[in-house]
């Protein structure tokens, strides 16, 4: 089983912050780039190759067995879903607050993404919900750890085990959470995390990282993020034909599907360099949530609930979302969000809207018409014709009243300033009710 992180309490912010390069970039981050510049790009295939580097260490650090570096977290999800054979006539259930990629990638695979509500507190799906969205058309669930807490994924993959469904996790903002001791990444069949610029460690913008312990499925990911390469396979670094191999005239070379979802060397360096300090760039965070926490406390704030967190849980603070009870309050989001930026605050960030109110599903607008929508597909025989307002009623309530403060501060300067705007906006507000 995976080591729970190592994540201490007891080290002072000063310590954990001096980890933390004020551009994100380090030393030792310059010091893997160059590597990969000095050798002219020429060690991405030798044995000791920056992938295979970086994926080995990735899976060590999960206590897994497998991990197959992508150029995004969402690349990883398409990839997992097809390993998974998911494909037109299908339905993956999926939460409605989400980023957009968790829905994309079930269309993008020719399936229909069905979106089961959330939990009021956790804002998390809703394992009860999700039963109820279960058919014979189901293949699988993509649960996300919003904001840096798991979902109850016991409670999921009970089901999962029940229907034979296939569980991606989506991890793209939880990185070593726990989950009833088990670190969030190794509970799923698969999981999904995302290097993108604003998640806990970056690969320098985009990238995103699958892991798993089925070796056929971490095979089958790699071949789908590979152009269909029959020969790959899912050892760390496996992501290259042997010359002498794909040079013959009788190679055979694709034998499924797949696409070019290849991250760079440079930005496997890059990751590599990140990856080796995670502990530091989330106990940064958790910091930074306890000091909006400490806030809230003080200034005995009734209507800015803090974020909920299970027993058995751990939560690392991708942001420190919040409900704002206008009526409490006096005052809306909007208003809320202004007093927050004229004190200092670096903005305030909305929720996404609840997905299947989104344009593009609402009009079904995936291709250049809805009839051509995996929906309309005659393989299809489910249900799910259309995204309509109620589908996701405890989302819809609650998304708009959701206020997310960042967690992404690489300074205590710029901690504490953002600290004491919130501060200073709660008195603000108090002042006025």
């Amino acid at each position: 089983m995976p080591s729970p992180p190592t994540i201490s309490c007891n080290v002072s912010p000063e310590e954990i912050f001096a980890e933390l390069p004020p551009q994100r970039v380090s030393a030792r981050d310059r010091q893997l780039l160059n590597e990969v510049l000095d050798a002219g790009f020429r060690n991405t295939e030798d044995p000791a190759n920056i992938f295979a580097r970086f994926e080995a260490a990735f899976a060590e650090r999960f206590g897994v067995r497998y991990a197959v570096l992508h150029n995004s977290g969402t690349g990883t999800m398409q990839s997992c879903l097809l390993a998974a054979g998911v494909g037109p006539g299908d339905e993956v259930i999926v939460p409605p607050l989400t980023a957009a990629s968790t829905a994309f990638v079930v269309v993008q695979c020719g399936a229909v993404p069905v979106f089961a509500d959330i939990d009021p507190r956790t804002f998390n799906i809703d394992p009860a919900d999700v039963a109820r969205k279960i058919t014979p058309h189901t293949r699988a669930i993509i649960p996300v750890s919003l904001y840096g807490l798991p979902p109850d994924f016991y409670a999921l993959m009970t089901l999962a085990a029940a229907h034979g469904l296939t569980v991606v996790e989506d991890n793209a903002e939880c990185f070593l959470a726990e989950y009833h001791g088990r670190l969030v990444g190794t509970i799923g069949h698969a999981a999904s995390f995302s290097f993108q610029a604003s998640k806990h460690m970056t690969s320098g913008g985009d990238g995103g990282i699958v892991i798993t312990d089925d070796e056929a499925l971490a095979r089958s990911v790699r071949k789908r993020a590979t152009l269909g390469y029959r020969t790959l396979g899912a050892r760390p670094g496996d992501v290259h034909v042997p010359r002498d191999v794909r040079q013959d005239i009788d190679f055979d070379r694709h034998d499924v599907m797949g696409y070019n979802f290849r991250i760079s060397a440079l930005q496997a360096a890059l990751g590599l360099g990140q990856l080796e300090r995670l502990e530091a760039l989330v106990a940064a965070r958790i910091y930074i949530a306890r000091q909006y926490a400490q806030v809230l406390a003080e200034e005995a704030c009734d209507w800015l609930a803090p974020p909920f967190v299970p027993d058995g849980c751990t939560h690392t603070y991708w942001s420190y979302t919040c409900i704002l009870d206008e009526q409490r309050a006096g005052c809306d989001w909007r208003a809320f969000r202004r007093a927050f930026i004229e004190r200092g605050g670096d903005g305030l960030y909305s929720a996404w809207r609840p997905l299947h109110l989104e344009p593009v599903f609402r009009n079904l607008a995936f291709y250049a018409r809805a009839d051509q929508a995996p929906n309309f597909d005659p393989r299809y025989r489910g249900d799910v014709k259309s995204y309509q307002p109620g589908d996701c009623p405890v989302c819809e309530c609650l998304q708009p009243r959701l206020c997310q403060f960042k967690t992404s501060m690489q300074s205590l300067d710029r901690v504490r300033a953002q600290v004491d705007a919130l501060r200073n906006t709660i008195r603000h507000v108090n002042a006025n009710r």
